[in-house]
C-alpha cells in the first residue's frame, strides 16, 4: 500500500483503491510501537477536506485519547482487533455509560455509533486496539471539544494518572450497573 506521512501518527493511503491486509496492520502496529503517543492512524480518505473520513486507527494499551466530543458530527467505530471500554461522560465529567468493545467473537460490542455530541474516551484492555472509524468531515479543529475536566494529552504523567483514576471509576460504575 502506498502512503504519505502527514505526521508521526497520521498516514494517508494514496492508492486509488484502498485495501488493508494483515501485513499492513502489522506494519502499522510497529509504527504505533515507536510513536511517542502510542498510536497511528491510516486515513483511507485522500484529503482532510473530504466530507467522509474513514480511518484505521491502532492504539497501544497505554495510549491516551483525551475525553472529547464531536460538535454536530456523528462517529462510528468498528472494532477489528483487541478489546477496550468506551467511557461516555455527562458534561460534568461523571460517567454516563461504559460500553465494552471488542472484535467479533469477543462477546463485546464490535460496532458502535455516537449520534450525539457526548464526551467519550477509550480504555484499551489489550496490547493493541485496532478499529475502523468513520466520521463526517471536513476535519476542522473546532469540530472537536476536549473535556475541560480531563488532561488535554500534553503531559504524559497527568495522562497516566487520569487513566488510572478513570479505570477505577469505570470498574466501580460497571460493578454498580450489574448489581
Amino acid at each position: 500500500m502506498k502512503t504519505r506521512m502527514e505526521s508521526e501518527e497520521v498516514l494517508y493511503a494514496e492508492d486509488p483503491i484502498v485495501s488493508v491486509t494483515d501485513e499492513d496492520l502489522e506494519v502499522l502496529k510497529c509504527r504505533a510501537n515507536v510513536n511517542s503517543r502510542n498510536r497511528i492512524r491510516l486515513c483511507a480518505h485522500p484529503h482532510v477536506s473530504d466530507k467522509l473520513h474513514e480511518m484505521i486507527i491502532i492504539l497501544k494499551r497505554n495510549a491516551y485519547f483525551p475525553p472529547h466530543k464531536h460538535i454536530k458530527r456523528s462517529e462510528s467505530l468498528h472494532i477489528i482487533e483487541g478489546i477496550a471500554d468506551m467511557v461516555v461522560f455527562n458534561d460534568d465529567g461523571s460517567i454516563f455509560q461504559v460500553l465494552p468493545l471488542g472484535g467479533p467473537g469477543s462477546g463485546r460490542s464490535w460496532y458502535c455509533r455516537l449520534n450525539s455530541s457526548v464526551y467519550h474516551t477509550l480504555l484499551i484492555r489489550s496490547e493493541f486496539l485496532i478499529f475502523h472509524e468513520t466520521i463526517n468531515g471536513p476535519f476542522q479543529k473546532g469540530n472537536n471539544q476536549l473535556a475541560p475536566w480531563a488532561p488535554d494529552g500534553s503531559d504524559p504523567k497527568s495522562n497516566k494518572r487520569y487513566l488510572e483514576q478513570l479505570d477505577t471509576l469505570a470498574a466501580r460504575f460497571m460493578k454498580n450497573a450489574t448489581s
